[in-house]
């Protein structure tokens, strides 16, 4: 017999366990991920009744690689630009709650005795809510199109950069033992760096090259395609000092501004779901019974603390944003758990070795108990919040309605400093970025290379030639982008203090530049600084009246926003109601919902005057999405079909009750037998006899199908099958025809020709 190598034999029992865990959690109605980390602690070394994984070094291979999946799947949801339309409300709530559960974790840890560390990774820890909890919830319980829960999912994508910044931090940190302000900013300095560019670039590249290789991307291809780009930027972020999981998830968030972000999503899931399961079964993994007992009470205490901090500081979080207390209070209830990325942070603390052992599996049981309570937070919400209205005092009504909402959700116009500054910060950040990431890597490659074959001043003068060739269009841009635009000749003409002003903000913007280019000569020539600071300047002016790097810089940037907008200008191009008009109608609390009409649904071939949505649920139907069709304000008589998507308008809890309405299922089981169809296709034979009218006459003559439902599949005469040209085949006395159709049908095929004494049927 084959010896199988552990690793086989170790994924065998991981999967199999998982198998298992997810049916029984499926049947029980619970969150799969409680299911990963039991089935985890069976696998494991503490349950040995039963076959064990034998070599918990694969089983962390196999965790990573479930992270990198995990980060890169989140990366394929998140976009930056989700990122900026979750707007102030999300953003403000987050860090108020993100920031006040991270101080509260470290006060929790020193009080308890913990170390500085621990204490550092346990605030870290209790301050990541967990996206597939919430999701999995909100689905089970109808509440994802409601208002709250809109803000909950900007809540929660912010969370998840906060993360990735935070566990880039917490490396930075368990490194160096201690926190380093110099060592922390420019920790945060570099990410920023490495994580612009890398998003500037990805935008110019990426969608170009699959628009080029659109014919040849079937769904095999971009597989391969969309995995070989998440590794290969694991490799590169690894490569400069950064996690594996951040190259991941950098990578996801730029495909997800491509058109077939959709079709790359699809296809990772599965994979996703495998490694996913292999890290959270090493989670149970960790599980240690005898920290559960001998740590029961300090399990308790972290619990408390995460359902009463987290539920009081986001729900204070999203008051502060503007919103009214019963969306604050619904979504703070919300948010009363820890999950995944409090595991990938654990995992971290580990695998530095900075943590102290009991805190992993500390961590664990508090997610578990706090998954179990999530729904129920949930449920009381609401009533809590009735409870409370009536006992708010009059005076303080706008804590009910949203005392800032008025102001978060006006559109005032900016003046021409604030337009011109904005523009030009963007534009400078982008572009100096970009030289800079140019200093970076002619200083690590391109020039060792040219120097080690050139050696000598020509090396050098052919290495810095090449360096400020490529930073030019860029450092063009920095000097010159926006000085002739509308809001700089209205301030120019202004008067005479304005034209001080530019004209500083203008000298700042080359100075950048001059740094740039020194940062390129001075180190190739350091013994000529004066010499090298006379030709910078040269080089800049030169730069400045260049029209051929003007041309590639303007190029260069409309190539990018055509990348970066093109999937939002299809997605508006599709959409029945354009993006700002939905944005006015969320102000005046009308929701705008897309939903599709199930094949099975009960209102299937009716009229809207016979559905009257209107008068039984106070919801407008805007529009009618039917393939490439689209009927705007359909009339009373227009019908629902299969997979028409209708466009709804109305309150949050009106279109929640329609959308359950509509998606009514038929009480039958499909799958029950009686259910089953009872009419079936089958076979028989009809020989024509003599003297039949059929003879003489094509089949196209006979119209067989009009006349009996049936098709004439071949003709057999003198051992000899006819199968091609059918209609215009000739019929004589003995040919055999073989007919397709239901049973009932075949059998009245002669009655239903008018000719039952001319035919004779042979059953199969």
């Amino acid at each position: 017999m084959t010896h199988l190598h552990h690793f086989i034999v170790d994924l065998a029992i991981i999967l199999i366990t998982a198998g298992i865990a997810t049916l029984l959690f499926k049947w029980l109605k619970q969150p799969v991920v409680l299911g990963y980390i039991l089935a985890g602690f069976i696998a494991g070394p503490y349950v040995t009744w039963l076959p064990t994984v034998t070599d918990m070094g694969n089983v962390e291979v196999w965790a990573e690689t479930g992270v990198i999946f995990l980060l890169f799947a989140l990366g394929l949801e998140f976009s930056f630009k989700r990122l900026i339309a979750v707007g102030g409300t999300a953003t403000v709530a987050t860090l108020i709650n993100l920031g006040s559960m991270i101080i509260i974790g470290y006060i929790v840890g020193k009080c308890l005795g913990w170390s500085g560390m621990d204490s550092i990774f346990l605030g870290g820890m209790l301050s990541m809510s967990s996206t597939t909890i919430i999701i999995k919830a909100f689905n089970d319980m109808g509440l994802q199109k409601q208002r709250f829960s809109g803000i909950v999912f900007g809540m929660l994508i912010v969370e998840d950069l906060a993360a990735i910044l935070m566990m880039v931090l917490l490396s930075t940190i368990a490194v160096s033992s201690e926190i380093e302000g110099a060592t922390v900013l420019g920790n945060i300095f570099r990410l920023g760096f490495f994580v612009l560019t890398w998003f500037i670039v990805g935008i110019y590249i990426i969608p170009s090259l699959f628009k080029a290789l659109k014919k040849y991307l079937n769904d095999e291809t971009l597989l391969i395609v969309a995995i070989g780009l998440c590794l290969g930027m694991v490799l590169f972020a690894t490569h400069v000092g950064f996690s594996a999981a951040l190259g991941a998830f950098i990578m996801g968030s730029i495909l997800a501004e491509t058109v077939i972000v959709k079709r790359i999503e699809h296809l990772v899931e599965p994979i996703k779901n495998l490694f996913g399961a292999v890290f959270f079964v090493s989670v149970g993994m960790m599980l240690n019974p005898g920290v559960f007992v001998e740590h029961a009470v300090l399990i308790g205490i972290l619990v408390l603390v995460v359902l009463i901090g987290r539920i009081f500081f986001a729900t204070i979080g999203v008051l502060a944003s503007g919103e009214g207390l019963k969306v604050a209070l619904q979504a703070g209830f919300s948010l009363a758990q820890i999950g995944e990325f409090s595991f990938i942070i654990a995992t971290l603390g580990t695998s530095l070795g900075v943590i102290s052992n009991t805190l992993y599996p500390l961590i664990v049981a508090v997610s578990v108990i706090t998954t179990f309570t999530t729904p129920y937070c949930m449920k009381i919400a609401t009533p809590l919040y009735h409870s409370l209205e009536k006992r708010i005092p009059a005076g303080l009504d706008k804590l009910i309605t949203g005392y800032a909402i008025s102001s978060f959700k006006t559109v005032n116009k900016q003046n021409d400093w604030n337009k011109l500054l904005r523009s030009i910060l963007k534009l400078t950040a982008a572009y100096f970025t970009l030289s800079l990431a140019v200093v970076y890597l002619c200083e690590q490659y391109a020039t060792p290379f040219i120097t080690g074959h050139i050696p000598g001043i020509w090396g050098k003068l052919i290495a810095a030639t090449i360096a400020m060739t490529l930073m030019a269009p860029f450092l063009r841009a920095v000097m010159m982008k926006k000085n002739r635009s509308a809001e700089f000749k209205n301030l120019w003409n202004d008067n005479r203090f304005n034209r001080g002003a530019l004209i500083s903000l203008v000298a700042f913007r080359i100075g950048l530049c001059m740094v740039l280019v020194l940062m390129v000569l001075i180190p190739l020539f350091p013994r000529l600084t004066v010499l090298m600071a006379i030709i910078g300047l040269i080089v800049i002016t030169m730069i400045i009246f260049s029209q051929g790097f003007k041309a590639q810089s303007r190029k260069m940037e409309a190539r990018f926003l055509e990348n970066l907008n093109y999937k939002q200008r299809m997605e508006e191009k599709r959409a029945a109601i354009p993006t700002h008009i939905t944005h006015q109608l969320k102000s005046k609390e009308i929701h705008i919902e897309e939903i599709e009409i199930s094949p099975v649904s009960p209102k299937i071939g009716k009229t809207l005057r016979e559905l009257n949505f209107r008068a039984n649920t106070r919801i407008n139907i805007v529009a009618i999405l039917r393939g490439n069709k689209k009927i705007n304000i359909p009339d009373a008589n227009e019908r629902l079909y299969p997979y028409d998507k209708i466009v709804l308008a109305g309150a949050d809890d009106d279109i929640r009750k329609l959308i359950q309405s509509i998606e009514e299922r038929n009480k039958s089981n499909p799958d029950d037998d009686h259910n089953a169809p009872q009419h079936h296709v089958s076979l028989s034979q009809y020989v024509i006899e003599r003297e039949s009218p059929m003879i003489g006459q094509t089949i196209a003559q006979l119209s067989v199908q009009e006349k009996t439902e049936c098709i004439v599949i071949c003709v057999d005469r003198n051992d000899e099958s006819i199968n091609n040209s059918l209609a215009g085949l000739t019929l004589e006395e003995g040919d055999t025809l073989l007919l397709a159709g239901e049973r009932d049908r075949l059998d009245t095929f002669g009655e239903n020709m008018n000719m039952a004494d001319q035919c004779r049927l042979v059953k199969l």
